[in-house]
């Protein structure tokens, strides 16, 4: 009975749990049903009107200073070697941009530099090994300089560029390599999803051809396809938070960054670095210069044979145009002849020129909505560029050559003309300077010669290897793509032409597989090595100094292009993995490098005098538009060491509120100018220019100076810091 009793009761609740779950089953079957009936329904609404939301990218962007040592060190681009630092115009920064697509990261970076050496890359991307494993590495990292020849030198290892930059100067070095790093590490610690759009438009007036001869000797088919014997095309990336808050953004136009002319003796981050001030502190209001967390970079692109000197060259000594074909001027040679920008002085040209820049980006950064959507992709060889050989058709090929560099490489430009009788234009050598250099460094072999004519080769740099060799031979070729933009990230200064040929091989191959469609390609020089210029067949016919710096020969371009061409259809098939990685690149020790920059001396002040003290006096009031300054005594300022993120130089405004002062302006603002003045003895000063804005407010203010001075304790230096400060002044509008 009892276990009857059991057994009959467990049957009844079986049989209510069963109706329960049944009853239950059903109303969520429908209600399932339902839902996925008015989903699809939905959804057959939506295909036609809305594209599936794409997800978005992981976005970082980072700055850092870079600023080296600001005294003594040469300056970058001009090869002069009377032009040594001596003070600060504007900061140095480096400026990193980093995109995740979930699958694949790419790192941009553009550095307020002269171009990018071999011994820098390699130096960052052993650096960024150390701290993040193989997270960034050579082929997913780009390296770019703005060209501004007013950057420090002495960061390379092959001899030609030591000679010209008082060789390897390690503090130099190491304060680009540690502010890329850090601008690096910046961005990726700031990483969020966001959003990249596109624009482009056009400057006029912004820029001219410095070698317009040279330039007609491209086919007049290909001429006519253009309205402009330079590229006025601006290009631009605007990077957002899914919020659509600015978080950067980068800039592409082609242009040389030598509106600070070869007289300038401060370090300036020149045209670019203005247009990357004036962007940056519109968006990080309240901020100091360098400091705030948009980053806005202003690159350069096919800026080989682009100036910004608008007005053109002329003679200094009469005033007349000079000679069109080499230069030149009847009276003091290429010298002479100096192409002037839009301004009254190199000042001036350098803001009009940035201001110019920066006024079109801010518009097409406002009217961006063209979203930038698809994976990420990046693409890197390293290639003997001394041994390519360019398949011209199924008969022909041709070689690239040793390096060498022809006679008009030391006419210079009209940028910067040589010192001595050298005139651009020339396709025969010198006997005089060919005996010479004959003597002193070999006679070019026959086999280079004649791989580079119509280049008559003043330095055989490619048979030179004491004590290191004087040029490289391993070269990178890189290209990064985000969605239809593709970067080609090119080893050095290529020109007009050459730059359009690029894009149109590299947009050809892209879209050839289908996988890429309206791709947008852009050139960015100066980028992982330096290579001097890349000019097309035709212009390097001409031998003007783009094409006598064109140091593979006359087929460096193909041989270029070939390569960029692998590299694009290497991604869009999906084949990247397959690229054979090319013979690496040597890195030599510093003990094999030279320097030819003896230390700082020790400082000594005069007598009666400290450190700091104020030599000559600011005045006690100065009106807006006024330039207040004053004058201390000083030591060299590269006994300060390391000064990244520091500054020798503050305006202080009077809180009268607070009855605290409060820094308005360091050394990295446009508006101040930092000389340091060598004297003798160890002696020097240092004197500080406030250029009062029309912005400023009425108040009260003084200026301050920092820095260190050397001492020897018996036999060990001793580094004392110092700091001086102005007499208290007023600025009214109005005196």
């Amino acid at each position: 009975m009892a276990r009857k009793a059991v057994c009959c009761g467990l049957n009844s609740l079986e049989v209510l749990l069963m109706v329960l779950f049944l009853l239950m089953t059903g109303v969520t079957v429908g209600l399932i049903t339902v839902f996925a009936v008015n989903m699809s329904s939905q959804t057959r609404e939506l295909i036609p009107m809305v594209t599936p939301p794409q997800k978005s990218y992981l976005i970082g962007v980072g700055r850092a200073d870079c600023t080296g040592p600001v005294a003594n060190v040469p300056l970058m681009g001009y090869a002069n070697p009377k032009q040594t630092a001596a003070g600060i115009h504007t900061r140095l920064f480096s400026r990193a941009f980093i995109v995740d697509d979930g699958s694949r990261r790419v790192v941009f970076v553009s550095a307020d530099i002269g171009m990018v050496s071999q011994r820098l890359r390699l130096e960052v991307i052993k650096a960024l090994q150390l701290k993040y494993g193989d997270l960034y590495r050579q082929d997913n990292v780009v390296l770019s300089g703005t060209h501004t020849h007013s950057g420090l030198a002495g960061y390379f290892q092959y001899t030609l560029f030591m000679i010209t930059s008082k060789g390897y100067i390690k503090p130099s070095t190491q304060a680009i390599v540690k502010g890329i790093v850090r601008s690096i590490d910046v961005a990726h610690k700031t990483m969020k999803p966001g959003k990249i759009f596109i624009n482009k438009g056009e400057i006029v007036g912004s820029n001219v051809n410095r070698s317009p001869h040279s330039y007609l000797n491209n086919p007049e088919q290909e001429r006519n396809r253009y309205t402009s014997n330079t590229d006025e095309q601006i290009v631009i990336l605007k990077f957002t938070d899914l919020n659509g808050n600015g978080m950067g953004m980068i800039s592409w136009f082609a242009v040389h960054a030598v509106s600070m002319n070869y007289t300038n003796r401060m370090v300036s981050s020149d045209n670019l670095g203005y247009a990357s001030y004036l962007f940056e502190q519109e968006k990080n209001i309240g901020s100091l210069p360098g400091e705030g967390p948009y980053v806005a970079a202003f690159c350069t692109s096919n800026s080989g044979d682009v100036s910004p000197n608008t007005r053109g060259p002329y003679c200094m000594n009469t005033g007349k145009k000079c000679d069109y074909l080499n230069s030149s001027c009847p009276t003091g040679g290429t010298k002479m002849c100096v192409a002037f920008g839009p301004g009254n002085d190199m000042f001036e040209s350098t803001r009009i020129i940035g201001q110019n820049i920066y006024k079109k980006a801010k518009e097409l950064y406002g009217s961006a909505g063209q979203e930038v959507r698809g994976s990420v992709h990046t693409a890197h060889q390293w290639v003997n560029m001394t041994d390519v050989t360019i398949h011209l058709n199924s008969t022909h090929s041709v070689k690239t050559c040793k390096p060498a560099l022809g006679h008009s490489f030391a006419a210079g430009t009209t940028d910067g003309g040589g010192d001595l009788n050298f005139t651009q234009g020339a396709v025969e050598g010198d006997p005089f300077w060919d005996g010479i250099r004959d003597t002193l460094l070999g006679a070019p072999s026959k086999e280079i010669q004649e791989c580079h004519d119509p280049k008559p080769i003043l330095f055989s740099t490619g048979e030179m290897n004491w004590p290191l060799p004087w040029h490289p031979d391993v070269v990178d070729v890189q290209i990064i793509t985000i969605g239809s933009v593709a970067v080609v990230a090119v080893p050095g200064e290529v020109t007009t032409m050459s730059g359009r040929r690029i894009r149109e091989a590299v947009k050809q191959e892209l879209e050839m597989q289908k996988a890429f469609t309206n791709t947008e390609v852009v050139i960015t020089g100066l980028c992982n090595i330096y290579t001097h210029y890349i000019t097309t067949h035709e212009e390097y016919q001409v031998q003007r100094y783009e094409a006598a710096s064109t140091i593979y020969g006359p087929h460096t371009l193909s041989a270029y292009i070939q390569h960029f061409r692998g590299l694009a259809k290497a991604i869009a098939q999906g084949k990247v993995e397959e690229l054979p990685k090319g013979p690496e690149p040597p890195f030599f020790k510093d003990s094999q490098l030279f320097t030819l920059l003896l230390p700082a001396p020790v400082d000594n002040q005069p007598a009666n005098s400290t450190f700091g003290q104020v030599l000559e006096q600011v005045h006690p009031r100065y009106k807006l538009g006024e330039v207040a300054s004053v004058t201390f005594v000083a030591g060299n300022p590269r006994n300060s060491g390391d000064m990244r993120d520091k500054t020798f130089v503050t305006v202080e405004r009077f809180q009268n509120n607070t009855g605290t002062w409060v820094v308005v302006h360091t050394d990295a603002s446009w508006e101040t100018r930092f000389h340091w003045i060598k004297g003798s003895g160890g002696q020097s000063n240092a004197t500080v220019e406030w250029h009062i804005p029309l912005s400023a407010q009425s108040g009260t203010y003084r200026i301050r100076h920092f820095g260190h001075y050397k001492r020897f304790n018996i036999v060990t230096p001793v580094i004392t810091a110092y700091e001086g400060v102005s007499d208290v002044f007023r600025v009214t509008k109005t005196l």
